[in-house]
């Protein structure tokens, strides 16, 4: 399986994990915004292994004191990302022994491009909005490591085939470095500490919110841009999913 990402343009393998294991898939260059995969123009460079070995060591020294300061075992259990796209704020919440949500940290978000509404097509420049999960760990990242999200799910392309949209976008990443491209840029650092935590976690016990704003404790802006009518329904999704965590101290 080969993918590609309009945020980041792949130089090695993509690597979904269970147990460490990585599947390698070869990538090839960016031709007029067309992936264009050739098996012959790029090796394999490491394995979400080896970079569990080289940035894991580190990345525990981090995230154990604030995992210890929750009274949450690390690794968790469950995992919940919260990415807040007014607040460019990316939050990190762990089961505790009884599976109530904890907060443990957050992580400021560098870049995300666009704006307050849903994605709804390949160029749009839209970060997602909705409820995800992580599909695939990428240790050779452009932008240093990359997780990438499940975009679009079931959701957005039954919304798309009741209004005939085609051509959604794909490949949506947590990624290093500090540009984006309807991804979230998080800077090398936190992609590590996220990259770590998610290979020892576990790509199934993670869901992933994407939040045009916290609706915990604030509503849409006063004047927010032209959203579609059908955007009620999935701010009330992320309104129910969100109210069950914590608000951040």
């Amino acid at each position: 399986m080969v993918l590609l990402s309009r945020c980041l343009r792949p130089r090695g393998a993509w690597a979904a994990v269970p147990a460490g294991v990585a599947i390698v898939a070869v990538l090839g260059p960016y031709l007029s915004g067309v992936a264009d995969a050739r098996r012959d123009d790029v090796k394999a460079r490491a394995t979400v292994a080896d970079r569990l070995g080289q940035y894991g060591p580190a990345a525990r020294a981090r995230l154990r004191p604030h995992f210890r300061a929750r009274g949450v075992r690390y690794p968790p259990r469950k995992l919940v990302l919260v990415g807040l796209k007014q607040e460019k704020l990316l939050e990190a919440y762990a089961a505790d022994a009884s599976g109530k949500p904890v907060f443990v940290r957050s992580y400021p978000i560098l870049a995300a491009s666009g704006r307050i509404g849903p994605k709804l097509r390949e160029g749009d420049l839209q970060v997602p909005e909705g409820v995800y999960r992580i599909a695939l760990l990428n240790p050779n990242s452009r932008f240093h490591l990359s997780l990438g999200i499940n975009y679009p799910n079931e959701s957005d392309r039954r919304q798309a085939r009741r209004e005939g949209r085609t051509n959604l976008g794909r490949d949506i990443m947590i990624h290093g470095g500090g540009a984006s491209i309807g991804c979230l840029a998080m800077g090398d650092e936190a992609a590590e500490d996220l990259f770590v935590l998610a290979a020892e976690t576990g790509l199934g016990n993670i869901t992933v919110i994407l939040s045009p704003v916290d609706f915990r404790v604030r509503g849409l802006p006063k004047d927010p841009p032209e959203l579609p009518a059908w955007t009620d329904e999935l701010y009330a999704t992320i309104r129910q999913r969100m109210a069950a965590l914590p608000p951040r101290p």
